[in-house]
């Protein structure tokens, strides 16, 4: 096996001259490669990201020239080890990812492997049809990779799985054969063979295999719906047509690369119905299974157990979801299609009646609201992120996670498995899964980090693999094998079929470089831990406290699993920086992996300078702190709280890039222009001069191409002590505290103004800090976390006779009302302001629909709002409030679900990420800006949000909701565009154009100092 440490100087020469594509031997890309969604790890030699097929193949011959490994990768979510190898991994998802044809009638597609299935599906959708299996990671998992791993997923029930749908494969061989495999009848075999070559050595080889192992194959193969363990040795028998294309999928790329694979479709069922079934344990459940399969041909046939219902109301996860289930401990989901919703129904209830139970059973619920049903069903597909990281704080892994047996045996081997468990005293495992068809998933509390435990976990997958075995089940029912399961392969096929496999391997790949280690000539189960006995982390002294994982900065990076859920292109806010860049490194999920691996604990870690990483900080360069991994990512990774972790490491003791002294500390700036009257104007117009706004933008590490924002006159707080009078008592239960935030306090006043109006209406008493005050928000989002943390901490001292009376304090900005919320607990654990003011936080929506008084009701306003939510309202505070107040006060809001707008805070300001933050706004918001209607409202409650969407050429400018609720209550709106009426800062022309003059001369003064002395310098010189 290739040593990742020797010289690939060669290597990487010679596909960086002979590879149309992104050729990567940099330590940064090797450890975002380093593991997939398994327990196990491999550094790989390099990582290729070929721009088109031919250049993919260009690199395995490149590969192949020098002798490297090769393995082919698509959305990396491989929970066996099969995309983590010491090999060049080529990326295919970035630019390999095209549909190529579709055949209407014959009801199949061509495709590229690096296309995502879930965006096959929407652009087969104008046809008709769809690809039929549907692994939980559809929303990211690419077609290469289901190939290779012959997924499944939950619909595999109705549709079977991904070898079940493969018409041909376009393949090639690591010594450069190339050719297009599938069913081949004895014609088209004499034809291959007669021809010669490559191909006809290889068909021949295969013929000659299959019938010197024809017995043992069709002995030894598992009889069951879901066997997707070793080589699909049977799919070469005369019976299943020779079918080689077949032969090679869940191969896992040991065998071949493919290219392009031609797909069979089926069509997207008219209408669906999903109908519930309780019962007292999971052993019932699955004991129910074979009579539901009598009496019906359900599409899908899923599981759930207590448990992990359990963790998800612990997680606070799919909440609606749980109380929509009927009575009992474990669940049966049935799924039915038809023609009709009628046609659907009609086979629910058939089967209820087969079952003796009638629809108002309690242990019942029957749904054929589609919106509903895919809600249920998504909090099944959730099993595996809900159940790797407990609240309890227990580590839970794969590695028996994908058994399957006949569904007649199911509920006895669950009893077993059991039993299994408790012999080993792993307790608490989740039993769920694909039960139509026998499958298992759970996650396992095997303890990798010490040795004993390392023992116990490898004899327990041996004595697993002989129980699921002595049923004739297999060891994977859509995982495939990898590293995790290859080693076990005899104890289920027995040694002359593993050896029949071993031939096939010759026959493909004599000189074992096509992605060694996995399937057969194994690595064993417990090498290659990305967790093991020798895994030894240096501890760490961190800012933030960590209080959910244990106080442990490596522990919180240990969350990331591997899901890949990061890399979904729609829907949801994570993660806006993959998504518009398709890189693995610039996922949650790549960041993660290299935050690990620069934890050291492994001895061949390629990211090797810890906190000063150059490698780490440039995979979080394009991290853009939005927060939405918290709440997007099933095991609730924080990003944005370990970038700014690493910037305050990074850069302690050293010089910061400009935009940290210039954003970073925004608030002090924003004071300081309010220390003499004009200056706000002197400001604006400084930063809207061309000399003096590109220079300040320079300095200040500001893109050129953004606007500044403009400083209002006056500052809300300048306002409010203006206007004199006595504060409201703070122990007055109507008195409610307005947080002044930097945006809403110095250049958004005008949504303060709305604030208070709105809530002294609803019959509150407004009061507003007089002293200066700030969350710290933007010497957080820059890793300034030690003033961050004194900036809080005066901030809680001007607060307290607020916080010791319990007084409501309203947030106006999402990201610093988040601040309160979720960073500042952390920040300062234990501070006990800090947690009262948590406590006491509230936004405006939350305000005005649970706290307001009875029968007061807001302003209407009866018209239509395109809204778009901050992320990290999105991410920590929830928006269920606001939609509830948008509801009462008659707007009908469409409710973005289009991910960030792409500014978030500082990021988008930054020199060099001006182009990239408006992709990420390209994507979704703004499109949806400029296609809402003339007469409807546009409303964004984030300053970055209404900043961008200002500024981005929509012809529309976002409203905060107080805005527009203030609005409301001095009438009518007008129809064209209603934000006009809203008051904005505006540049004043008059002091523009005195500070342009005064900078043209302050130019031409310097310009002559400089050209003089500069002939003076040449005088001097010349002889």
């Amino acid at each position: 096996m290739s040593d990742p440490q020797e010289d690939h100087s060669g290597l990487e020469r010679a596909l960086r001259a002979e590879v149309d594509g992104e050729v990567r031997f940099d330590a940064g890309s090797r450890g975002a490669y380093a593991t997939d969604g398994s327990n196990y790890r491999q550094v790989p030699i390099g990582v290729v990201v070929p721009r088109t097929v031919e250049a993919g193949a260009a690199a395995v011959a490149v590969c192949a020239r020098f002798g490297a490994p090769v393995l082919s990768r698509g959305g990396g979510t491989s929970l066996g080890g099969q995309c983590t190898n010491t090999a060049v991994v080529l990326d295919w998802t970035k630019y390999c990812n095209r549909l190529l044809s579709v055949d209407r009638e014959a009801r199949t597609c061509v495709v590229e492997p690096g296309i995502v299935l879930d965006e096959l599906n929407r652009q087969l959708a104008a046809y008709g049809l769809k690809f039929g299996p549907k692994p939980s990671t559809h929303s990211h998992c690419a077609l290469g990779g289901m190939i290779g791993n012959n997924s499944c997923g939950a619909s595999a029930q109705a549709y079977g799985k991904t070898v079940d749908n493969i018409r041909s494969l376009d393949v090639l061989t690591y010594d450069g054969a190339r050719f297009r495999a599938g069913a081949t009848d004895d014609e088209e075999f004499e034809r291959i063979v007669a021809a010669g070559g490559p191909q006809a050595r290889l068909y021949q080889g295969l013929r000659d295999l299959a019938g010197r192992h024809l017995a043992e194959i069709r002995r030894g193969y598992p009889k069951i719906p879901r066997r997707v363990s070793g080589y699909n040795l049977d799919s070469l028998l005369p019976e299943n047509g020779f079918h080689v294309a077949r032969a090679l999928v869940g191969s896992e790329g040991t065998l071949v690369t493919v290219l392009r694979a031609e797909l069979e479709l089926v069509e997207v069922p008219a209408a669906e119905a999903l109908l519930v079934l309780g019962f007292d344990d999971i052993y019932a459940a699955a004991d129910a299974v074979p009579a539901l399969l009598e009496h019906a041909s359900p599409t899908q046939l899923e599981a759930v157990d207590g448990r992990m219902a359990q963790l998800m109301r612990e997680e606070h996860a799919h909440l609606d979801s749980l109380e929509r289930l009927p009575k009992g401990d474990s669940w049966l989901l049935v799924q039915f299609t038809g023609d009709s919703k009628e046609e659907a129904d009609a086979q629910a209830h058939a089967l209820l009646r087969a079952l003796g139970r009638e629809e108002d059973d309690p242990s019942v619920a029957l749904s054929d609201d589609p919106q509903r049903e895919q809600e249920m069903l998504r909090a099944r597909e959730a099993g595996l992120g809900v159940t790797a990281r407990p609240p309890d704080g227990s580590e839970t892994w794969e590695g028996w996670e994908d058994s399957a047996v006949a569904p007649e045996h199911l509920g006895d081997y669950l009893r077993d498995l059991e039993r299994l468990f408790d012999r080993y005293g792993y307790q608490q495992a989740s039993l769920y899964g694909h039960f139509g068809q026998g499958c298992v998933h759970t996650r396992i509390p095997f303890e990798l980090r010490e040795g004993k435990g390392v023992e116990a976990f490898r004899s327990f997958l041996f004595d697993a693999a002989d129980l699921v075995a002595s049923y004739g089940g297999s060891l994977s029912g859509e995982h495939g094998d990898g590293q995790a399961r290859g080693e076990l392969l005899p104890r289920m096929f027995g040694a002359r079929l593993v050896g029949a496999m071993g031939e096939l391997k010759a026959l493909f790949d004599p000189g074992n470089r096509m992605n060694p280690g996995k399937v057969v000539h194994p690595n064993p189960v417990d090498g290659n831990l990305r967790i093991g006995a020798d895994w030894r982390p240096e501890p760490l002294a961190t800012h933030f406290a960590y209080p959910d994982d244990d106080h442990d900065f490596g522990q919180a990076v240990l969350r990331c699993v591997g899901i890949g859920n990061c890399r979904t292109q729609r829907g949801g806010v994570m993660c806006p920086s993959y998504r518009a860049t398709g890189e693995e490194e610039h996922s949650t999920r790549g960041r993660a992996r290299l935050l690990f691996e620069m934890l050291d604990g492994h001895r061949d870690t390629p990211v090797t300078d810890g906190w000063r990483s150059t490698e780490v900080r440039d995979a979080l360069d394009l991290c853009l702190a939005c927060k939405g991994c918290r709440s997007d990512c099933p095991v609730g990774v924080d990003m944005a709280t370990y970038k700014a972790e690493f910037l305050a490491h990074h850069y302690e003791h050293r010089l910061r890039p400009p935009a940290h002294y210039a954003l970073g500390w925004l608030p002090l700036w924003a004071r300081l222009v309010r220390t003499a009257p004009g200056l706000p104007g002197l400001a604006n117009a400084a930063l809207r001069a061309p000399a003096v706004g590109r220079l300040g933008k320079l300095l200040a590490g500001i893109d050129p191409r953004r606007a500044a924002p403009l400083f209002a006159d006056r500052s809300f707080q300048e306002e409010r002590n203006a206007f004199g009078g006595p504060q409201p008592d703070p122990s007055d239960p109507r008195t409610v505290l307005l947080w002044p935030d930097t945006f809403s306090n110095h250049f958004h006043p005008h949504v303060a103004r709305a604030a208070v109006r709105v809530l002294e209406d609803a019959g509150f008493r407004v009061a507003v800090p007089d002293q200066p005050v700030c969350c710290g928000l933007t010497w957080i989002s820059t890793g300034q976390l030690a003033t961050a943390r004194r900036v809080l901490q005066r901030t809680t001292r001007v607060l307290r006779p607020w916080l010791e009376a319990g007084t409501p304090i309203i947030g106006l900005e999402p990201s610093c009302t988040a601040v309160f919320r979720a960073d500042a607990p952390e920040l300062l654990d234990g501070d006990q302001d800090i947690a009262r003011l948590a406590a006491q936080v509230r936004t405006f929506a939350e305000q005005l629909t649970g706290h307001a008084p009875d029968g007061w009701q807001p302003p209407r306003l009866d018209r239509a709002a395109t809204v778009q939510t901050h992320c990290h309202q999105h991410a920590v505070l929830g928006a269920d409030p606001d939609g509830e107040l948008l509801r009462r006060a008659g707007i009908d809001a469409d409710v973005l679900d289009e991910g960030c707008c792409g500014l978030a805070g500082n990021f988008g300001f930054e020199r060099g990420h001006y182009d990239l933050s408006l992709t990420i706004a390209e994507q979704g918001v703004l499109p949806a800006v400029r296609a809402t209607s003339p007469d409807a409202l546009v409303l964004a409650d984030g300053f970055s949000c209404r900043t961008q969407i200002d500024q981005a050429d929509t012809g529309r400018q976002a409203l905060h909701l107080a805005e527009a609720l203030a609005l409301a209550l001095d009438g009518l709106l007008p129809d064209d565009r209603p934000e006009r009426t809203a008051p904005r800062p505006r540049p004043d022309p008059a002091t523009a154009r005195r500070t342009a003059a005064t900078a043209a001369a302050a130019g031409l003064t310097v310009g002559a100092l400089l050209a003089a002395r500069h002939r003076r310098r040449a005088r001097k010189e010349t002889p």
